[in-house]
């Protein structure tokens, strides 16, 4: 089972030139398209003068969307080889834009995807890239004579503890990664007095 995913953590930039053309690249860590939006958003303003801003996205860990936009370049001569660069590299919540200023000589089909997909891999080259866990969380019930024994199973599990809530009776979230989640689960549901909860359909 996939439990994991590569992304990373902060901006990274490339750059390639070509017959007067520059090629500036941008990667950023993302979580969502609001966000996207925005940064796009801004770097039009920053580079105002530039002629295109051309983008590819993946976002999420297990179900990875995607888009890829030319903004303006021939149709798939920009987004397609910066998405392939994403997908090549393996790596998701990611934005990639690159901001073209153009050098008054055209490159051809041929020559726009080769400077889009090496601006591209130059800007992940220079990028951290991390390795991040799926995690699924769930939430726990159990009264205070079960307190000991839930603690025990959750240290020698080397289970990630979130929260806690003693005040009445015991609540605790905690997360694990998704390749044991099942064997958790398992353990809180054949322990009596216990009642287990799935929080979420996982945390990335």
């Amino acid at each position: 089972m996939k439990d994991s995913y590569k992304t990373i953590e902060k901006k990274s930039q490339g750059y390639f030139k070509d017959k007067g053309s520059k090629f500036y690249s941008f990667a950023f860590p993302v979580k969502n398209e609001i966000e996207i939006k925005e940064i796009i958003s801004g770097l039009k303003k920053e580079h105002h003068s530039a002629r295109h801003h051309c983008f590819a996205w993946r976002l999420g860990a297990e179900d990875i969307r995607f888009r890829a936009n030319d903004d303006g370049e021939p149709s798939s001569t920009a987004g397609k080889p910066i998405l392939g660069q994403l997908q090549s590299f393996g790596v998701s919540n990611i934005l990639l834009v690159v901001v073209r200023y153009f050098g008054g000589t055209l490159l051809g089909v041929s020559g726009l995807i080769k400077a889009y997909r090496n601006a591209s891999a130059d800007a992940l080259q220079n990028a951290e890239i991390k390795t991040k866990l799926i995690e699924q969380q769930y939430d726990i019930h159990f009264t205070y004579n079960k307190l000991n024994e839930v603690m025990h199973i959750l240290k020698q599990k080397k289970i990630n503890i979130l929260t806690t809530d003693f005040a009445e009776d015991c609540k605790l979230s905690f997360s694990v990664r998704k390749s044991e989640a099942e064997k958790a689960k398992q353990i809180f549901t054949n322990l009596y007095g216990v009642d287990i909860i799935k929080k979420n359909t996982g945390k990335v």
